[in-house]
């Protein structure tokens, strides 16, 4: 079977133009989804702790609905149907990298929600009531004392969805967006060499992959530097009952 593999092919292919477009697209996609998820998920996690039931309702009914559709029948429904719903979508501007980021940005917000809230409530409350005892409002108590804290609890779940969305920008190759998944297939439809063309597209995903893991080991230690840097100004403020952070 090893004999079979052509090297020559495997090397070419590896470097070659579309190869490197595509994942270079991909990891655009990636980092504008999952932006773009974590801003509508910051929102969203303070929405589930909303005192009005109004608002929790409708946060409950966003993270189910987009929790429990598929991602590519999300990204089916953003590219075919929308178009036919609303003629707005049916112009030129709406390109299938666009419905991709739609589809993949609403899909993730809803798992970052959960995961921002995690971080929050994590945070002892101790903090709120340190911040309350001198004299900050609550937008300040949740900029200065919550959300650094929170931030590195978030981090490493916050990679593990950035992977996520990666690999899951191969599913936007069946409305035509022209990431790395599609130049393999373009590649195995034109050499007919499986092998090679599908083992180039899987080096490329495991050395992103690879360097975004380290980059969320150096994030890690680097936010849990300036975390114990910071935490004794506010630890003197909470009281002895509480675990300070």
């Amino acid at each position: 079977m090893l004999a079979s593999f052509d090297t020559h092919l495997f090397w070419e292919v590896l470097h070659s133009g579309p190869y490197w477009k595509g994942a270079l697209l991909a990891i655009y996609l990636t980092c504008a989804s999952l932006g773009a998820a974590c801003l509508i998920g910051f929102p969203l996690a303070l929405g589930r702790a909303s005192r009005s039931r109004a608002v929790r309702t409708c946060v409950f009914l966003y993270s189910w609905f987009f929790r429990a559709t598929p991602t590519l029948l999300l990204l089916l429904i953003v590219w075919d149907v929308l178009p036919q719903l609303w003629t707005v979508f049916r112009g030129s501007w709406f390109k299938p990298f666009l419905a991709a980021f739609v589809a993949l940005s609403l899909n993730e917000a809803a798992y970052m929600a959960e995961i921002i809230r995690a971080g929050l409530l994590a945070v002892d409350p101790g903090q709120e009531l340190a911040g309350r005892a001198l004299g900050m409002k609550r937008w300040q108590i949740l900029r200065r004392v919550i959300v650094p804290q929170a931030v590195r609890i978030v981090i490493p779940p916050t990679g593990n969805e950035f992977i996520t969305v990666l690999k899951l920008t191969s599913l936007a190759s069946v409305i035509s967006v022209h990431e790395l998944l599609t130049a393999a297939n373009e590649q195995a439809s034109v050499k007919f060499s499986f092998p090679e063309v599908y083992g180039a597209a899987l080096v490329y995903y495991l050395v992103i992959v690879s360097v975004l893991m380290f980059l969320q080991s150096r994030l890690e230690r680097r936010f849990t530097f300036r975390s114990r840097a910071r935490r004794a100004p506010i630890a003197l403020a909470v009281p002895a009952s509480h675990d300070a952070r």
